[in-house]
């Protein structure tokens, strides 16, 4: 199951809480086989068949796909030196 780091949950909290997202909102991350990525976006709760992952209140809902891909990885949150939000995704260290 995808992992967030402490940055990344602090980060995802901040931007719904910056959103005015109601409360159960969180970060979805589906995947896009026509671009062959994976878009994010703040939505209101998860869709139908959405893995939710729920961290200290920072939620993820992931689609189907997205668990898959993301199964072994950890999401980590950057912010630069302009105060934009870079999200990353590396994988999970050993034992985890």
């Amino acid at each position: 199951m995808l992992a967030l780091t402490n940055n990344a949950v602090l980060v995802i909290r901040d931007l719904a809480a910056q959103q005015e997202a109601p409360s159960g909102a969180g970060l979805r991350i589906a995947s896009d086989p026509a671009a062959g990525a994976l878009t994010l976006a703040l939505a209101e709760q998860p869709e139908r068949g959405d893995q939710v992952v729920d961290n200290d209140g920072a939620r993820i809902f992931l689609d189907p796909q997205a668990a898959q891909i993301l199964d072994d990885k950890a999401l980590d949150a950057v912010i630069d030196a302009q105060g934009a939000v870079q999200l990353e995704f590396a994988e999970q260290p050993a034992g985890q």
